[in-house]
């Protein structure tokens, strides 16, 4: 058995391996030791291996699913080893001893779950490829249990963008590709061969040619090769349900790279939960169908603006009837998931029950179109999704004959065939009946004939049929003439056969046994009626999707008064009483009320300084700002009185600080290479946030960084820019940026204490409020005292030098010239101190001041 095991180990590489064992998944050597630290099960050993106890520990299958959950979870791979055949068959093939044949079946891997018990309902479960060819880079990913299948074409910039957009359970490389650090498992580099790919393809789908499927590039069909290459390894051949090849086109959707992703918390929060964040915040969907849908529109807004129009009128027509949006979103809740219901019939993992969910869930869309049908005035979006809810009348009819109400999932044990649906299986199940009900009568006869009221007939696999009396009373039945043949002594009961017995038995057995085959027949058949319609089921599972994400984004503006954007061909971004909806719950449910503010972004005030004191809602006004945006690309109703934008290209968020210690990175330079990558790629169709850019480094330093970046984006990006700032320096620019304009978040000080009313308004902030935040921080009064003191002796110099020698401090070196340039003589005098200004040029004199000053 051993080296039976050390052949499959060998193949399964470095996955866990369950190697069967009648009803025990088994594991051994340093698997063993690794799942039950993971699975908190016992560590046990038996027998010897090279002169030492082999560590083994076991799950039962029927238990299984469980046990993987937590296996992948922690980041493993499993690869199933099942006997492929039974002990009778080994026996007659190779003798009495002969060991039961075994082979890997499967490998179980985060991106390839097809079950229920391991995926979430309302996330989507991607395993992404990633491909390269000629220079050029492509991402293939599929969902395997819906069987989604797209093509990415970017390139090595825009990889880890895409990547985070799919937030991918598993990425796989080729084994020398440039990409390889980023994978989290690598495969043959010959897997990934473009013109292999494009067969692979061609194969799957069983066409001449892939130009039905749009245009790939070689990159894309190595990535598309390589990933059904990989699927198929851990399939063992039996690949899963893969619709044909979405091809991403560029610019189809809103660029947001992996730093924005996680600052906006779109669909998870820093921390990775998807509570908390604006995915968690929106969600109204019934369907785990329509909730992965959600989050694939929120994490890729669209750049059509005829599509986000069709969205924004099929939410509008929910919104504007809460009676019909009720009666759909009731119907679509008691829904199953069909999409998944027909991934894992496909994949070769369906159940009974399965079949039942195609059934109800067809029945329910069918019904659910006819009455979208035909209602009057129907959105185009609605209208097209109709007839895809329809057409499976046929397969719903013989479903609907052939199964009972509540199929089981257990196939085993039978069960499932509805009674009239074939007549053959129906005499089969009388004879069985009947010779169930002569066996209860026997032990009725029994009981009667012996006196032993305790005197039952049993079963179990492995004596059958047998009758079982107390061990008191077995004496009776020992008897040559009882008519009873003994057959086990345990220790409390006694097992008998008799003559009688054992013919109706064999009845029963026999009838069970030709049901059982008759029902697995019928099972295979519906099987492949289903799959033989599975694009079609598809289709109608992406249309329940999508229904149930309008009706929910109808169902979440309702709730919260918000407003269907605008959408105009101009760079604007037009808010009044923008709101933002995850900060505003959160304060709703501590009995406030979340303010509201207007943003107004045109060509003539594209820029904003935003300045005022921490926890005055600057971080947050920047946010909610970008959201709006995103919800209105994704064709939603937006938290705002009113809304009107034009369309984003790129949006882009640097707020908030984060380090990158494993890569070498400190906060200030994830902070500059965040800032590099919008000055890099940021265009006039561009919305950016920035926060508190240069506060990571010393003051000259970040100060001139900041300035700096505020006029190239100004100057060179042109883009939409809302930036916040605590160096009230840079509100200078206003004087020299046309399209800058400067705007504060409001605070008072009341009675020695700051009132934040995080209000919005025109100009600069007087100051920053920093010791009174300091002390809402709880800094201790001695501290707080020193920090006034010190403030008002650098306020003193300040005023003293008018000014100048702050500037000085503060302004970056070409700032620094300026003022100088411009302050009178009488004041360059006072600086300048015991330098005899008057015996220098004008020049010497500015070359001395910046000496002194160390600016140069």
């Amino acid at each position: 058995m051993m080296v039976q095991y050390l052949a499959l180990k060998a193949e399964a590489q470095d996955c866990l391996l369950f190697y069967r064992m009648g009803d025990f998944f088994e594991l051994f050597h340093d698997d063993a030791k690794v799942a039950a630290a993971v699975l908190d099960i016992a560590l046990t050993s038996r027998g010897e291996h090279e002169g030492a106890r082999i560590p083994m520990c076991g799950v039962p299958v029927h238990a299984a699913e469980a046990y993987l959950a937590r296996l992948i979870k922690a980041g493993h791979r499993v690869a199933i080893a099942e006997q492929v055949e039974s002990p009778e068959e080994a026996k007659r093939a190779r003798g009495s001893k002969a060991l039961v044949a075994r082979a890997i079946v499967r490998v179980v891997t985060a991106g390839t779950l097809t079950e229920e018990a391991l995926l979430d309902a309302r996330a989507a479960n991607w395993c992404a490829c990633i491909g390269e060819a000629g220079g050029a880079v492509a991402i293939a990913a599929a969902d395997v249990s819906t069987g989604r299948f797209e093509v990415i074409e970017t390139d090595a910039a825009g990889l880890t963008a895409a990547l985070a957009r799919l937030h991918a359970v598993e990425v796989v490389a080729a084994e020398s590709s440039a990409f390889a650090d980023i994978a989290t498992l690598l495969r043959p580099k010959g897997d990934f061969d473009s013109a292999a790919g494009e067969a692979r393809l061609k194969t799957l789908h069983g066409v001449a040619t892939l130009d039905g499927y749009g245009q790939f590039s070689r990159a894309a069909l190595a990535a598309a090769g390589g990933l059904v290459a990989y699927l198929d390894h851990t399939a063992r051949g039996q690949l899963p349900f893969l619709r044909p090849p979405v091809c991403a086109a560029d610019g189809a959707c809103m660029a947001i790279d992996a730093a924005t992703r996680e600052s906006l918390e779109l669909t998870r929060t820093a921390a990775g939960q998807r509570a908390g964040s604006l995915l968690a915040e929106v969600d109204r969907t019934v369907t785990g169908a329509g909730a992965r849908l959600l989050a694939a529109d929120i994490g890729a807004p669209l750049m059509d603006r005829m599509a986000i129009e069709a969205r924004l009128a099929a939410v509008a027509w929910f919104h504007d009837d809460p009676g019909l949006r009720d009666t759909v979103r009731h119907a679509l809740r008691a829904l199953p998931d069909i999409g998944r219901a027909i991934g894992r019939i496909a994949a070769g993992r369906g159940s009974p029950r399965d079949l039942g969910q195609l059934r109800d869930g067809l029945d329910a869309a069918w019904t659910l179109g006819q009455q979208l049908g035909g209602m009057a005035d129907v959105p185009p979006l609605v209208a097209g999704l109709a007839p895809q809810l329809r057409g499976h009348g046929e397969l719903i009819d013989l479903l609907r004959r052939a199964l009972v109400p509540m199929p089981p999932i257990d196939a085993a044990a039978g069960g499932y065939v509805a009674e009239g649906f074939d007549a053959a299986l129906d005499a089969l199940r009388d004879t069985g009946a009947g010779g169930r009900r002569a066996i209860a009568a026997l032990e009725a006869q029994y009981r009667t004939a012996t006196g032993i009221a305790a005197l039952k007939i049993r079963h179990n696999g492995v004596l059958g049929y047998h009758v079982e009396v107390p061990a008191r009373v077995a004496d009776k039945l020992m008897a040559a003439d009882s008519g009873f043949t003994h057959r086990q002594t345990l220790a409390g009961v006694v097992r008998f056969n008799a003559p009688d017995l054992h013919d109706a038995a064999i009845k029963v057995t026999q009838a069970g046994a030709h049901a059982l085959a008759a029902e697995a027949a019928h099972l295979e058949a519906l099987t492949d009626a289903a799959l033989s319609r599975r694009e079609a089921i598809a289709a109608t599972a992406d249309a329940l999707a999508r229904i149930d994400v309008a009706a929910a984004l109808a169902e979440r503006a309702a709730e919260g008064g918000w407003a269907r954007p605008t959408l105009v061909d101009h760079p604007c971004l037009d808010i009044a009483g923008g709101r933002h909806p995850v900060v505003e719950s959160a304060v709703a449910r501590g009995g406030g009320r979340f303010v509201a503010n207007d943003c107004h972004l045109s060509e003539r005030s594209r820029l904003w300084l935003v300045t005022g004191p921490n926890m005055g809602g600057k971080s947050t006004f920047l946010r909610q700002n970008a959201l709006i945006v995103v919800l209105a690309q994704a064709g939603g109703y937006v938290p705002a009185t009113s809304a009107t934008l034009g369309l984003v290209d790129r949006l882009f968020s640097r707020v908030g600080a984060s380090d990158n210690l494993a890569r070498g990175r400190s906060t200030f330079m994830v902070e500059m290479v965040e800032t590099a990558a919008i000055l890099a790629q940021a265009t006039p169709r561009s919305f950016v946030i920035l926060d508190e850019v240069g506060r990571g480094t010393s003051t000259y330093d970040g100060l001139a960084i900041a300035w700096a970046v505020v006029e190239a984006i100004h100057e060179d990006n042109r883009c939409r820019c809302l930036f916040a700032t605590h160096y009230h320096e840079l509100t200078r620019l206003s004087e020299r940026c046309d399209a800058l304009s400067l705007h504060h978040v409001r605070a008072r000080e009341w009675k020695g204490d700051l009132v934040l009313l995080h209000e919005l308004s025109d100009g600069p902030a007087d100051r920053s409020y920093g010791i009174a935040v300091a002390r809402l921080a709880g800094l201790p009064p001695t501290t707080l005292a020193r920090a006034k003191a010190v403030l008002s002796k650098l306020e003193a110099g300040r005023a003293k030098t008018g000014g100048i020698a702050a500037g000085l401090d503060d302004l970056p070196l070409f700032a620094a010239v300026q003022a100088v340039e411009a302050a009178p003589v009488d004041t360059l005098r006072e600086a300048l101190g015991a330098l005899d200004i008057d015996a220098m040029t004008p020049r010497e004199a500015l070359e001395s001041l910046y000496r002194l000053k160390a600016l140069t």
